[in-house]
């Protein structure tokens, strides 16, 4: 592997972030993201719309804050990769900046209550988000740990921080966004 497995996994939420493609991140691309999360919220769930949008706000000052080295407004990949590893994953700032996305997003997609996601539940959340069937079908039966058919909320949980936390390349939260080489 030619970069470490967070430095690779960090590219790659990079990359996810970055839906125009320009290799810079800013303030929009941040509000993009927050308004495909808050978007799968109900209508009528504001308050869960409202903490993503929240949540992502916090982790774009987070990155102009500790990462925008050269003081041009945005992010570039290796400012990313830099200040998620000193200051987004810090037990400081990643409850606020994004579990706070993760714990709103389950409660806004338990819609039938069970608070869980089923396979097709987590498939069209990601298909929404941008990633694909072939990508999130494989990915979730990786994060199914106890091999019930759904992702409780701490399996979810566990898999988000498991993606930005670990350095295990077999972590099976490695795979959120994709395959994991």
């Amino acid at each position: 592997m030619t970069e470490d497995v967070k430095a690779q996994k960090f590219s790659t939420l990079f990359r996810w972030f970055d839906q125009n493609g320009d290799g810079r991140l800013t303030h929009d691309d941040l509000q993009n993201m927050a308004e495909m999360f808050a978007g799968l919220a109900r209508e009528d769930d504001k308050e869960n719309a409202t903490a993503m949008r929240n949540a992502f706000e916090t982790w774009w000052q987070l990155l102009l804050t500790h990462g925008d080295a050269d003081g041009n407004g945005q992010i570039s990949r290796q400012e990313f990769i830099t200040v998620m590893e000193a200051n987004v994953t810090h037990p400081q700032h990643f409850e606020a900046a994004v579990l706070a996305i993760v714990d709103a997003l389950m409660r806004a997609l338990a819609a039938d209550k069970d608070g869980v996601l089923s396979l097709q539940e987590y498939v069209r959340m990601y298909d929404a988000l941008g990633i694909p069937p072939e990508h999130s079908e494989p990915a979730f039966r990786r994060l199914d740990r106890d091999g019930d058919g759904s992702l409780s909320h701490a399996e979810f949980r566990a898999a988000i921080t498991e993606f930005y936390l670990s350095p295990d390349p077999k972590a099976p939260g490695n795979w959120l966004l994709g395959p994991f080489a």
